[in-house]
């Protein structure tokens, strides 16, 4: 279940009770005539099941409310209603399956903004990465696919070309390409650090390197896999049983392809560079790929449910 606490002018209380009323799966309803000061209007608080969600706040935003109002959706873990009961086995569809766009939007929106607090976790991730690669240590390429927060952007450029949002596809575009541009660079930088200081040597690099070697040296299951963590991290984000998206992509090389990319930089090692950007790029492809599709997927299946149950409640 969701709760929505909905600050709303006083002229549009009645429009906006009309249209929880009207929409399938809501309960607990409540209005708190003129409690709202900053904006000044109406309280409405209701619950509403998941799978109900986005139909209820699309019929609220198209009354105005988000932008002369507000609307504030939390998840509530725990409610103890046989009403609530009640409006979840009358919602189409299951909750878990059900995608909130509105949600998604904005964690993506969050996520995929160039910060300074970005840029510092993917140099610190593609540093990490780099001392795996040049220790073939496979426990520190885990780390770094960790830390990396890579894959909000490439969820933002995912749901923004569902949604049709040319805004957030440029924004998340850009702090993917910039992040990835800054990290290697800085990379690079800390290769020759860490040579100077003799814990970096080309030998190193060019010693065989059985439990890092795949990382530029792109196969047809670079690809494959992309597609399929693609494909986890995005019903992660959207499923309502997700936990935190921590190591969601853990099998994929796009933080370890960069730092591999500059650490063969820093010693002119041109093929292992080439061949890590070529991984780079082959995942990134990937994953965004299949984000699209997932979430398209997502749709139509939503879609479906949803026009079976109306077709089983007219019949």
């Amino acid at each position: 279940m969701l709760h929505l606490r909905i600050i709303t002018p006083s002229d549009r209380t009645a429009a906006v009770v009309e249209v929880i009323e009207n929409t399938v799966g809501t309960t607990h309803l409540a209005v708190l005539p003129g409690a709202a000061r900053l904006p000044p209007g109406d309280i409405v608080l209701c619950d509403v099941a998941r799978e109900a969600g986005d139909e209820l706040l699309r019929g609220l935003r198209a009354l105005g409310i988000d932008k002369d109002g507000s609307i504030a959706v939390e998840n509530i873990d725990l409610s103890l209603s046989k009403r609530a009961e009640d409006a979840e086995e009358e919602a189409p569809g299951e909750g878990a399956d059900a995608v909130l766009w509105e949600q998604l939007s904005e964690a993506t929106h969050e996520e995929s903004t160039l910060t300074v607090t970005y840029a510092a976790f993917m140099v610190l991730a593609t540093m990490i990465a780099a001392c795996g690669v040049v220790l073939d240590n496979a426990i520190l390429i885990v780390g770094a696919m960790a830390v990396g927060p890579e894959f909000g952007p490439l969820a933002g450029v995912s749901t923004a070309l569902v949604q049709r949002a040319p805004k957030l596809a440029a924004r998340s575009l850009f702090a993917l390409l910039v992040g990835f541009a800054v990290a290697i660079a800085a990379t690079t930088v800390f290769s020759l650090c860490m040579d100077a200081l003799g814990l970096f040597h080309q030998d190193m690099l060019d010693n065989p390197r059985p439990n890092t070697s795949f990382i530029w040296k792109p196969d047809p299951f670079s690809f494959v896999v992309a597609l399929l963590a693609g494909v986890a991290g995005t019903l992660s984000l959207t499923s309502a049983k997700s936990g935190a998206l921590v190591g969601v992509a853990i099998s994929v090389t796009t933080v370890p392809a960069g730092a591999n990319a500059a650490v063969a930089l820093s010693y002119g090692e041109m093929g292992q560079m080439w061949g890590s950007a070529e991984q780079l790029l082959v995942n990134l492809g990937g994953i965004m790929l299949a984000g699209v599709l997932t979430l398209y997927g997502q749709k139509l299946l939503w879609h479906t449910q949803r026009d079976r149950w109306r077709r089983a409640g007219k019949a």
